[in-house]
């Protein structure tokens, strides 16, 4: 675990003012730059030593066989893992022929800092190596933003005392030789060598190698170009072999004089283009970076993100931590998608290799709705790559014996890559999760032109899988049957509840969007007796209760399952997936992360106050949080329920996932999914915030140790912002001009703003409430009063 502190708390900087080489890997994930399409690993920029080398393009896998000891009908026969691509970080250098190694010689000074506005990361090292030269290296990389395969690397370097012989090799590797993985599920396959090179070209100044994997059939293509500045004398050469190049700038310097290496790269994959044609996507790309040069890149970059917390920053004043924490959060959040471009965006972004790069539910519940109200055109090109796997998920639908579509558990191309069937074969839920997130995006945006084009048929795919994989008893209602819900803890349940109020949504959703779409629909088949089909089954769904206890059940006959023996369960137990045999944990009342409590966030319309609370203290005192996607939607609902200390709690464990690696495993990857949670911990939990039935609603608290809280978000093409103080709230528009007027809710009441004036109301009292709900023995999370 990193130590607390480990980054000096900064409200737009993550900074490293020492290296420590126990923490690389986990450093190398938080110091990660990607833009969606690529993703490059904060790793030296001399290639060692390292934790995790990495360098990812989205959706770039290859096919690895899923061993089963005993094979099923309808088991996935092979996984995708995502491919570590060709290396374009490394830049080694030589002074007077002694390698510049920081496990070697004096380490003086070493700093690196993730900038959040301008989208870099700089390195300043000073140096002498074991000869007793004095050298001072300041390097700045960046993944464009706005040129989608560009990456670019400066390099600087300088003697500092004396005269100094360089030698920077600046090099292009593909198949880099990675370190064993462990048995842990959640780390990715190692594969050896799954790169087979096609075509090497070498120039003086740069060259290109071009690769394809050997299952998946994949092509891609990284170029590079160094633009070199030095006084006087220096020699630049290349030298290239199928799967390395080497670009090498000899000079040699005074003290005071600076070597100046600018290193431009691309990248491009495809499953159809030719080679050629692959090959002239990266040289179109280089010359497109050459065009700006590196102040152009860097001057793009600002703007783009200027504009981008113009719209989406959140402050947050009482608790700096967590202040730069929900920063650190959406900048990797948009780094996960903002230039996907119809790719998915894995549950460790393009950060790290964890779950060998593949999508979740993950991406439309939680990653989705911080992009959907800041990055819209982010969320809805997800959708538009779910879409695109439509056809395979009704595939795997009819191979289960169901209608509609039956979307992948896990996956990186669109096909269910799960041995574990629990999930791969029984987590229905992923299909009302994409539609949630299409019901979402179409009420945030009022983007009808989507909903016709993309939205309607995904609603009405998913709405018929529920339709066929439900049932009605003979008294009527509406069950569905042997699934597992958000808590995989709990497998293969009738009448989980997440499940049954998301379908219901799904299928109501459905009936609405045809109806909108008349025309469209009967195209997809669907006639008035379907459509009613669905609004009959929603009306019918059955929601298990527990009567005597006063509690919804999580699933049918969960409350009256054994209790988990908390007290004598030890610490280093936890996650107990890795230590206890999953039977043991089906059968009893332990949760591993919201579901329930998930439940009456995203569909709170369906429970009142008291049942909330009740609900609330009932699962919190038996969930684990061994997922890291528990924290921040017990945080919205602790909030919600009036114990906003509570709140404050869960939120900083969201936020903090990775700085302070809670999880122990941010070594393959940041969190994105609690990353964005920590914004949906802000803005839903201390802000309140909820889209039901397409009407936009606040709520705001907030708790004793924040003074105050601000944020923004896009609603139907309005910029509105919202302030928070304990005992008002001002909610504004920022653009629309005079004519523009937002309805919205504020504690249930109806309130209209302009961007003439900003409306201020008074926060009304809390209601009381009970006394705070206990966790498991030793799982409540750590109180931020401790860390102020």
């Amino acid at each position: 675990m990193i130590r607390e502190r480990a980054y000096p708390v900064d409200p737009w900087h993550i900074r490293e003012t020492r290296l420590d080489l126990e923490l690389m890997a986990q450093s190398e994930s938080v110091f990660a730059l990607a833009n969606g399409h690529i993703g490059i690993r904060g790793n030296l920029d001399e290639g060692e030593p390292h934790g995790l080398p990495g360098t990812y393009l989205n959706s770039f896998y290859e096919l690895r066989p899923l061993p089963y000891a005993e094979a099923g009908y309808g088991f996935p026969e092979s996984g995708q893992t995502m491919v570590n691509v060709t290396n374009a970080k490394l830049m080694r250098l030589l002074v007077d022929d002694e390698p510049f190694d920081v496990r070697y010689g004096e380490l003086r000074s070493h700093e690196r800092t993730l900038d959040l506005r301008a989208g870099t990361l700089e390195r300043i090292v000073e140096w002498v190596s074991p000869s007793g030269q004095a050298i001072r290296v300041r390097t700045v990389r960046m993944v464009s933003f706005t040129q989608r395969a560009v990456v670019a690397f400066l390099y600087e370097v300088e003697p500092i005392d004396s005269t100094a012989r360089l030698i920077l090799q600046s090099e292009l590797v593909a198949n880099e030789q990675l370190p064993p993985t462990n048995k842990d599920p959640r780390v990715a396959a190692v594969l050896d060598h799954p790169l087979q090179a096609e075509e090497m070209l070498e120039q003086r100044t740069g060259g290109l190698l071009v690769h394809r994997t050997k299952a998946s059939d994949l092509r891609m293509a990284a170029a590079m170009e160094h633009l070199v500045e030095a006084p006087g004398k220096h020699a630049v050469t290349t030298e290239g072999h199928p799967d390395w190049l080497r670009t090498t700038v000899a000079c040699k310097l005074e003290p005071g004089q600076k070597l100046r290496v600018v290193k431009l790269a691309a990248y491009g994959w495809s499953s159809n283009r030719s080679l050629p044609a692959v090959r002239d996507q990266v040289g179109a790309a280089l010359a497109s970076a050459r065009l700006d040069g590196w102040e152009g890149l860097i001057e793009a970059q600002k703007e783009f993100l200027d504009e981008f917390w113009d719209h989406s920053d959140v402050r947050v004043e009482g608790d700096p931590e967590v202040q730069q924490a929900v920063r650190f959060g959406l900048f990797h959040t948009l780094q996960a998608g903002a230039r996907a471009e119809k790719r998915p965006i894995g549950s460790k972004g393009l950060s790290g290799p964890g779950y060998d790069g593949h999508t979740f539910w993950d991406a439309e519940t939680f990653v989705l709705p911080a992009l959907t109200y800041t990055q819209p055109s982010a969320a809805a090109d997800v959708l538009r790559w779910r879409h695109s796997t439509l056809d395979l998920a009704k595939e795997r639908a009819q191979t289960l014996g169901l209608q509609g579509a039956a979307f992948p558990w896990r996956t990186i191309r669109g096909q269910e890559c799960s041995a574990y069937w629990p999930a791969g074969t029984a987590g229905f839920h992923i299909g009302a999760d994409i539609a949630d997130a299409v019901r979402r995006y179409v009420s945030a945006t009022a983007d009808y032109d989507f909903e016709r084009e993309v939205g309607l048929e995904l609603l009405v795919e998913t709405a018929r899988l529920w339709r066929s994989l439900g049932h009605h008893d003979r008294h009527g209602r509406f069950h569905i049957d042997g699934v597992t819900g958000p808590d995989e803890y709990t497998a293969v349940v009738d009448d989980n509840v997440y499940t049954n109020l998301m379908a219901q949504q799904n299928l109501m959703a459905a009936a609405e969007a045809v109806n909108r779409h008349p025309d469209l629909a009967r195209s997809l088949g669907v006639d008035d007796e379907e459509s009613a089909s669905w609004r009959d089954a929603a009306a019918a769904v059955h929601i298990p209760y527990d009567r005597e206890l006063g509690v919804h059940q999580q699933s049918e006959g969960f409350t009256r399952l054994q209790e988990w023996d908390f007290e004598n369960t030890p610490r280093e137990a936890y996650p107990l997936l890795l230590n206890y045999p999953y039977f043991d944990l089906y059968r009893k009342q332990v949760v591993k992360q919201a579901d329930l409590v998930m439940a009456m966030y995203v569909r709170g319309d369906a429970f009142t106050p008291e049942e909330k609370a009740r609900n609330f203290a009932y699962y919190e005192a038996r969930t684990v949080r061994d997922s890291s996607l528990s924290a921040c939607i017990q945080a919205v609902m602790a909030a919600e329920v009036g114990h906003l200390e509570l709140a404050h709690d869960y939120l900083g464990e969201a936020a903090l996932m990775d700085l302070h690696d809670l999880h122990q495993n941010a070594r393959d990857g940041v969190h994105v999914a609690s990353l964005a949670g920590s914004w949906i911990a802000l803005v839903a939990g201390l802000g309140g915030m909820r889209d039901y039935n397409g009407r936009l609603s606040f709520s705001p608290r907030l708790p004793s140790r924040i003074n105050s809280l601000e944020f923004s978000l896009l609603w139907r093409g309005l910029r509105v912002r919202v302030e928070v103080t304990p005992a008002e709230v001002t909610y504004s528009l920022r653009n629309g001009g005079g004519s523009a007027k937002l309805e919205l809710l504020h504690h249930g009441k109806e309130v209209t703003v302009t961007q003439v004036k900003p409306v201020v109301l008074a926060i009304p009292p809390a209601p009381p409430t009970g006394p705070a709900p206990t966790q498991p023995a030793g799982r409540a999370p750590v109180r931020r009063a401790s860390n102020q």
